[in-house]
């Protein structure tokens, strides 16, 4: 495979891809789907280049690392099925993706333990926490003490994602605070779950105004690894904060792929 100097000297990041099946009742067939706003966000504002492995499984993870910079994991219109927290599914209306909760539950522990920077989005914050030991709140809305942290309806995604739904308070002195330049920021909220229990070894540096946790950070990692229940790729060229998360996330793996190719360079 032939890849050209610009693209060879970007960091690498890969993207899990959703299980999907798509067209109209009778004709679905299944995809394997990315969302093109989490793939720009790489390109515009981490300044890192995506890459998809649609069909890999568990097993191939370590070799599979080996070969990137970083790791992304996506929001979805898909949830992690609640058997991995020990409960039930509690709406059956809800899409679930079983395919990819193999992959990437599996895929967080093992860039914890290589040292991998890791940026989770909405699904992929929760995966993080459900990964780790954590568990989920399958209906936000509907718990004592909780707003509606999902899109107004009828109104549209474009506008739901523009739309800052909310105020998330940063623990002070922390890495959010310091890419938000305060202790406050507004972001959009498009989610029905969120974290229930926090997974033991990550530490909540964000909360919304309920006190749902909205930020979160994997304890002594080794390197870059957060993650956000909103949405931080959506415009993140005209949003500072947004572009400060993902301008630093490809900053840490663009070090992993100084160091990974100099290595490459060594052996040859």
């Amino acid at each position: 495979m032939s890849i050209d100097s610009h693209t060879s000297a970007q960091a690498l990041v890969w993207l899990p891809a959703d299980h999907r099946f798509l067209g109209e009742e009778g004709n679905r067939m299944p995809f394997l789907v990315l969302g093109d706003k989490y793939a720009r966000a790489l390109k515009d504002c981490a300044h890192a280049q995506p890459v998809l492995f649609p069909l890999a499984q568990a097993a191939q993870i370590p070799a599979l690392l080996a070969v990137v910079d970083g790791v992304l994991l996506t929001g979805s219109p898909s949830n992690v099925h609640p058997s991995h927290f020990d409960e039930e599914v509690v709406n059956p209306d809800l899409p679930l993706d079983r395919e990819r909760d193999a992959l990437t539950l599996a895929l967080v522990r093992a860039c914890q333990a290589a040292g991998v920077p890791l940026l989770g989005i909405c699904r992929g914050f929760q995966e993080i926490n459900v990964a780790l030991g954590g568990s989920l709140e399958q209906t936000v809305h509907a718990s004592p003490g909780h707003f509606d942290h999902r899109e107004p309806e009828g109104l549209g995604l474009n506008a739901a994602y523009a739309r800052l739904a909310h105020e998330v308070r940063f623990a002070p002195g922390s890495v959010f605070a310091r890419w938000a330049g305060a202790e406050t920021a507004q972001v959009n909220s498009l989610h029905g779950q969120g974290i229930g229990r926090l997974a033991p070894g990550l530490r909540a540096l964000g909360h919304a105004p309920d006190g749902l946790v909205e930020a979160v950070e994997i304890d002594g990692a080794a390197t870059f690894a957060y993650a956000v229940q909103w949405h931080p790729e959506w415009d993140c060229k005209n949003n500072p904060f947004y572009s400060a998360i993902l301008s630093a996330f490809g900053a840490a793996c663009q070090r992993r792929h100084a160091a990974r190719t100099q290595r490459g360079a060594g052996a040859a």
